[in-house]
Parts: C-alpha cells; structure tokens; sequence
C-alpha cells in the first residue's frame, strides 16, 4: 500500500536532499533532486485561472523549513478583459496544525484571498510515492 504525504512536506525533503547533494558536490544526484522538484512543481502547483504563467520555486531561497514560490496574477476587468499583472511570492513554512502561508505583492482585487486558498489546497494535496516517483522522469 502507498503511503501518501503531502506535497509541502514532500518538496521540502526533497529541496533538503538537493541542498545536501549540491553540498556534498555530487552533481549527478543534485541535478535528479533539481529535476523532482521542478517537476512536482509544474505539474501539481497552481496554473492557469489567473496564474498563468505557473508557478516557479525558488530553489535558493527554498530549504527544509520554507518553501518560497513566485507567481504573477493576470488580472481581468469587469469586461472580461485583461488588463494587467501583479507581481506575488509565496513564502510557505511550517505550523503545529500544517502550514503557514505568506503571500506578497499587492491585493488588487482581493487576489491575496484566492492565491491563499488556491496555494493552501495544492500544497496539502496528498501524493503518492508512485507520483514522486514518476516526477523523476
């Protein structure tokens, strides 16, 4: 039986193994790590509605005890009509009861409420290890 986690605690395990292989100097299993990450990333994390441009990780600023990720909001006016973009960083970091988000950037439209919400249910989705490990591919 497969044991699920979820996806915050998976990218932080992961961004951990990738810091230590980059510090250890192993370049083949650092470049695996980057691969998983950026993988999971794409294709779990909040795209399109608004955000797309996808979601990006920082992987620099990324540890074992914060997750930051960047994504620009496309906003629609009352017409339906795009008509512009904020700019949003998404700092995640642990909590007694789960998570912690902090999102940046300005709240036109009371887009921090809908980012807070969309991010909060993508990162405590609960994966497989089947799905971490098709995320190697």
């Amino acid at each position: 039986m497969d044991k699920a986690r979820y996806l915050y605690s998976v990218l932080a395990s992961a961004i951990q193994a990738r810091k230590t292989c980059q510090e250890r100097q192993n370049g083949e299993w650092f470049a695996t790590w980057t691969a998983q990450v950026n993988n999971l990333v794409k294709e779990l994390m909040p795209s399109g509605s608004g955000i797309d441009c996808g979601t990006k990780i920082d992987l620099d600023a990324s540890h074992a005890k914060k997750l930051v990720f960047y994504a620009p909001f496309h906003h629609m006016n009352e017409n339906g009509y795009y008509d512009g973009w904020t700019e949003h960083t998404i700092t995640v970091t642990p909590s007694f009861t789960g998570i912690n988000l902090r999102i940046s950037g300005r709240n036109r439209n009371e887009i921090k409420e809908y980012l807070y919400e969309t991010f909060d249910c993508a990162l405590s989705q609960e994966i497989t290890d089947e799905q971490i490990l098709d995320s190697r591919k």
